[in-house]
């Protein structure tokens, strides 16, 4: 019969228990815990679990902490057979565990166009979820003024400034475009299960775009998407942190408003220059750079160019961004389109209420919300517009050879180009 402290112990450990079970944890039998690659990364403490250690370095000595028994002096010592010492061309089992793939990794596919304090709480997230196993951050690829202002490579080296703690984690891949792109490749490194850890309000569209194609394109034993918890645009703090809010505010050249969505230990300098960064890339005009927030009430900063609210942050603009859509002019069908969470590109094959219906050229279907899409042909630099019309790209129509023309070097500054005409005024003539 259990007594009345082991039913006592048991209540106390029973949330600890339940959360190692579902991170796939095993008890030492001491109140610590083990991960699957048999690192010991957690201790229960209050009935909770504590986490310890990140990628590889010393853990703190903890309390409990189940060590070695201590041999007693009058013990006989059984003699050890004398190791002879490694050669160079011996393999150390420490360097023989780093080449061994861990069978579960957590990965984070996003934008992060700008990085925000909101990110800093997604990736902490990603972190506890890895349980000290393999851990990636992949940031996309695309780059547009409206929506994603930062290069790839100025990105990712603002993240590692950042977020120093995972600088090694951040990884820079013009591989890795789309989240079928980091699912494959950690199929082809040899993990049998992953972890995608993104924010509440995309749970869903990941889950059932994740688990459609495995078996297909890649192929795990278990897909667990993960929310980091949600996000409120209305609310205070880091839960109402967006990169849209700090475009908008780049955009309505408040830097105050952006720095209130940075990282507390980001410094004034580092912020003035993302911020700056940020309106370059938005290609908007400003009279003079500002080099501090404490030098922003000395220079006049007035923003001479702009966009429409939905265009750079439609979560603040939906009527905008709504009575655009319904009037045709976003999102044709036929028209090429990239999903902004995913990374995806395909073509419209049906136009609902608030949503798209698209495939991509291999064939594979995805739905997404009209807010969280953008049109993915570059824009003809004779119109200067982002993206031309399905009408307007149909082979053997004059707008096709307009839009032609556009791409080519040189040739979007002609206007009325007869191709006839050409021909005469340039061909041999015969004496």
């Amino acid at each position: 019969m259990k007594s009345f402290f082991h039913f006592f112990r048991e209540a106390a450990e029973s949330q600890a228990a339940a959360q190692a079970r579902k991170l796939g944890l095993k008890s030492d039998g001491h109140g610590g815990w083990i991960n699957p690659q048999g690192k010991f990364v957690a201790k229960t403490e209050d009935g909770k679990l504590k986490f310890f250690g990140k990628r590889g370095k010393a853990q703190p000595e903890v309390a409990g902490t189940p060590k070695p028994r201590a041999t007693p002096a009058a013990m006989p010592q059984t003699p050890q057979p004398k190791v002879a010492p490694l050669r160079k061309t011996d393999t150390k089992p420490e360097e023989e565990d780093s080449q061994a793939v861990d069978d579960t990794i957590t990965v984070v596919f996003g934008r992060f166009n700008p990085p925000t304090a909101g990110h800093e709480k997604l990736l902490k997230t990603a972190e506890k979820m890895a349980v000290g196993g393999a851990f990636k951050i992949y940031p996309s690829r695309t780059q547009d003024p409206k929506k994603n202002p930062l290069d790839p490579d100025m990105k990712v080296s603002y993240m590692r400034k950042m977020f120093p703690d995972f600088e090694e984690e951040i990884i820079n891949d013009p591989e890795m475009k789309t989240i079928f792109d980091v699912l494959v490749n950690a199929s082809e490194e040899g993990h049998k299960n992953v972890n995608i850890v993104v924010g509440a309000d995309r749970q869903s569209e990941f889950e059932n775009l994740a688990q459609k194609y495995n078996g297909d394109l890649y192929d795990f034993d278990e897909i667990r998407v993960i929310s980091a918890g949600v996000r409120d645009a209305d609310a205070e703090g880091v839960e109402g942190v967006s990169a849209s809010k700090l475009r908008k505010a780049v955009a309505d050249d408040d830097l105050e408003a952006f720095k209130r969505g940075t990282p507390k230990d980001l410094d004034d300098g580092d912020v003035a220059a993302l911020f700056n960064a940020v309106r370059q890339g938005m290609k908007l005009k400003k009279k003079a750079a500002i080099k501090s927030v404490k030098d922003e009430t000395k220079i006049d900063t007035k923003v001479t160019e702009g966009y429409n609210l939905w265009e750079i942050a439609p979560r603040f603009d939906k009527k905008g961004l709504r009575n655009a859509y319904v009037k045709g002019n976003l999102y044709q069908l036929g028209d090429m389109v990239e999903n902004l969470h995913t990374g995806l590109v395909g073509r419209v094959i049906r136009r609902g209420t608030n949503h798209l219906i698209c495939v991509t050229q291999e064939e594979f279907m995805f739905k997404s919300w009209i807010r969280d899409v953008m049109e993915a042909v570059k824009p003809a630099s004779k119109t200067g517009k982002w993206g031309v019309r399905a009408k307007d790209r149909e082979v053997g129509t004059d707008a096709y050879l307009k839009y032609a023309q556009s791409m080519v070097p040189g040739q979007g500054k002609i206007r009325n180009f007869n191709i006839k005409e050409f021909i005469n005024n340039h061909r041999l003539v015969r004496t």
